[in-house]
């Protein structure tokens, strides 16, 4: 099938045959994963959607694509208009949708393996205000059309050391079956497949940009576990490093085993175990408990291990992006540099250095009007040349052993405007406000939110996502359940309290729709924060991303003196971390951008 149009003419005839008036496509696989396998890139093969969140519904004479305001733009560059209407999330969910556009009486298809009990939920009471019911199905409709559909990935798993990891697997089963025993559980359902990476400290290559393996694993409360994964994955290395107190078992046992826990009681997280979880530990008789997955929140936390880890990472990486910069800043007004051969150079550079195992997520290598796309992808297709006249943004990172990097920055290609400066300085006021931040141990990301937008509000402006999300070591790169973000953004909702150890992105941004974007992103520890005559334990951030800010984008006269005394300070330590590691004109360059402003 040639086209979007013909794959879509397939899959009505396809749920036709099933007998069904409708199907749910979501972005996500079975671990409910952001980042997902090649085999799950379902929403991607039916539509050409290449975001990194998103949902189709398609109906016998109608369909849709729900994207929020991240995508706005790029949905449009990508997915026909003829095909599917353009909803946006989360002003109209896909059960408010469905419950409008559905067949009366019909029946709308779900993957029980791609979507969580509540959504499901929320969809079948929707529904049934048009009299239509929702229909769990055996097998995905769309598998049945994709005929080259690839396989999924047999890569091997990996050790991570407990060096690296900063506390053994055993050590952290053992807290996971305290964890049970206050709650008077029998088991533990892990289906996060960074989850199931940090709780027996091994690493994989089955996701693009995210170290993990297909896998599913249950902790029992003896502290025992079994991990379900394809056997040709797990190395004689592996075994040994998990020695006799985990049973490795195919992937193919874990369903069977969800039905043997009769009468038991059996945790499970309800954002991340799919409704396929719950309908199966249900069969069997268990008493499931619908708690968070106990490893979220302690993965989060970062251990001294992992903290210098992520510095180490954070010190190379810095190196390859100032590289990077200085070439954009010294090639690009010369002609020939497009988006796609940008974001190749700069992994390139990273490359150069060694160590890199993967980026973290598909670069965002955006000018003039591209980088208005806050989550806009390259593609061949789209690639636009870099002319003078206009901003190029790169949001970019790498997985390194030690650690995951995430950050932004913002060249001009020739001269900036002088609105071009107002908008770059005020997101940097944003910027400089989160990091400067001192906020009561136990304050959510959402109360802070707003530091990062008073700059832009006061002058109209704001920028259409949240400010900061989570970050894993040697994991996901957007991680929960920590982040920045207000719940009328995407990324907010319901808010943890921030806690020492937490690694989370800074990037407040300000996007000019059809002309430029602008994004300034570090990531930042928290850490805590003594405050002489205070009476509450508080805390901050410490910045951990050190590569220079583009001076030439910033109207001095906007900063008060404590925002350019904190620029100039992180300048300075900019050139402390990453001036040993350069020489030549690389460094000169370095200097350059670092003197005090």
């Amino acid at each position: 099938m040639s086209t979007y149009a013909d794959r879509l003419k397939a899959l009505r005839d396809q749920l036709k045959s099933q007998q069904l008036d409708g199907f749910v496509v979501p972005l996500t696989d079975e671990h409910m994963s952001e980042y997902v396998g090649d085999y799950a890139q379902r929403l991607a093969w039916l539509t050409g959607f290449q975001g990194s969140q998103g949902s189709a519904v398609v109906l016998p004479q109608e369909a849709a694509m729900f994207v929020d305001g991240r995508y706005t733009l790029q949905v449009r560059e990508q997915v026909d208009g003829n095909d599917y209407q353009y909803v946006k999330i989360p002003d109209t969910s896909i059960a408010d949708w469905l419950s409008e556009h559905a067949p009366e009486g019909g029946r709308i298809g779900y993957d029980p393996w791609l979507h969580t009990r509540a959504w499901v939920e929320e969809a079948t009471r929707a529904l049934a205000e048009r009299g239509a019911e929702l229909v769990s199905v055996a097998s995905n409709p769309i598998d049945a059309i994709w005929a080259d559909k690839p396989a999924p990935s047999d890569a091997k798993l990996v050790v991570q050391t407990d060096m690296a990891a900063g506390k053994a697997s055993a050590a952290k089963r053992a807290e996971i079956a305290e964890w049970l025993d206050k709650r008077k559980a029998d088991a533990v359902v892990i289906s996060a497949l960074d989850s199931i990476a940090w709780t027996f400290n091994v690493r994989g290559k089955d996701v693009i940009h995210t170290p993990v393996a297909l896998a599913y694993a249950i902790v029992h409360a003896d502290g025992t576990a079994d991990l379900f994964v394809e056997p040709d994955k797990v190395t004689d290395d592996v075994i040994k490093h998990l020695g006799n107190a985990v049973r490795v078992q195919p992937r193919e046992a874990f369903a069977p085993a969800l039905r043997g826990f009769a009468g038991k009681r059996v945790a499970a997280d309800p954002e991340r175990a799919v409704a396929a979880i719950f309908d199966l530990l249900d069969e069997g008789g268990a008493r499931p408990l619908a708690v968070r997955d106990p490893a979220v929140l302690a993965k989060a936390l970062k251990n001294p291990a992992e903290i210098s880890g992520h510095r180490a990472a954070q010190a190379q990486d810095g190196v390859a992006v100032v590289r990077f910069l200085r070439w954009i800043e010294e090639e690009a007004p010369k002609g020939g540099i497009t988006e796609l051969s940008a974001a190749a150079k700069l992994l390139e550079f990273r490359q150069a250095l060694g160590g890199l195992k993967d980026t973290s997520f598909e670069t965002i290598s955006g000018f003039g009007k591209h980088g208005a796309i806050p989550h806009y992808r390259v593609t061949e297709e789209s690639s636009l040349p870099l002319e003078v006249g206009s901003l190029y943004l790169v949001d970019s990172g790498g997985q390194y052993e030690a650690g995951t990097t995430d950050i932004t920055r913002v060249m001009p290609i020739g001269e900036p405007t002088a609105e071009m400066k107002d908008r770059f300085t005020r997101v940097l006021q944003g910027h400089i406000a989160i990091d400067m931040a001192i906020f009561p141990d136990g304050t959510v990301g959402g109360q802070i939110d707003a530091f990062a937008r008073k700059p832009l509000w006061e002058a109209g402006l704001d920028y259409p996502h949240g400010t900061g999300h989570g970050v894993g070591s040697y994991l996901s790169v957007h991680e929960g359940p920590q982040r920045i973000a207000a719940p009328n953004y995407p990324g907010g909702g319901p808010n943890e309290p921030l806690r020492a150890g937490m690694i989370l992105s800074n990037e407040p941004g300000y996007y000019k729709s059809g002309e430029y974007g602008i994004r300034i992103e570090n990531l930042v520890l928290t850490v805590p924060r003594e405050i002489p005559g205070g009476e509450l334990p508080m805390l901050g951030f410490e910045t951990l991303t050190f590569v220079p800010i583009e001076r030439t984008l910033i109207d001095k006269s906007l900063l008060n003196a404590a925002e350019i005394a904190w620029l100039d300070a992180y300048h300075a330590k900019v050139e402390a971390i990453l001036g040993p590691q350069m020489d030549g004109d690389d460094l000169a360059w370095l200097k350059a951008k670092c003197a005090p402003i």
